[in-house]
């Protein structure tokens, strides 16, 4: 009976966990997608803007289903996305800022 009991308490524990980790994890990936907002990715690096959007879309679709696994998942997907978003959008602006030519006194 202890060992049942044990057990529930265990699962109730560990049930509680899925959102709290999920939302963890949404609000990390928007931090990286906002800073990526901020270095110009939308322009910049189209491909990494768009798929992290995607995936946090996705990420807040599977956490609505209660699918907290799911959604970590993509999450970090997005954050990873976004991360590289905007890296490559300051790298295509400091070789935008070297092409230019620059202006004569």
């Amino acid at each position: 009976m202890k060992r049942l009991l044990a057990l529930v308490a265990a699962a109730g524990a560990l049930a509680g966990c899925g959102p709290v980790r999920s939302t963890s994890h949404l609000l990390d990936a928007e931090v990286q997608i906002q800073a990526a907002r901020t270095a110009g990715a939308e322009k910049l690096a189209p491909y990494e803007w768009t798929a992290a959007n995607l995936y946090i879309r996705k990420a807040r679709e599977e956490v609505s289903y209660s699918d907290y696994q799911a959604g970590v998942d993509f999450a970090e997907k997005a954050a990873r996305f976004a991360a590289k978003a905007r890296e490559t959008a300051m790298a295509n602006a400091n070789a935008e800022d070297a092409s230019s030519p620059s202006p004569n006194p």
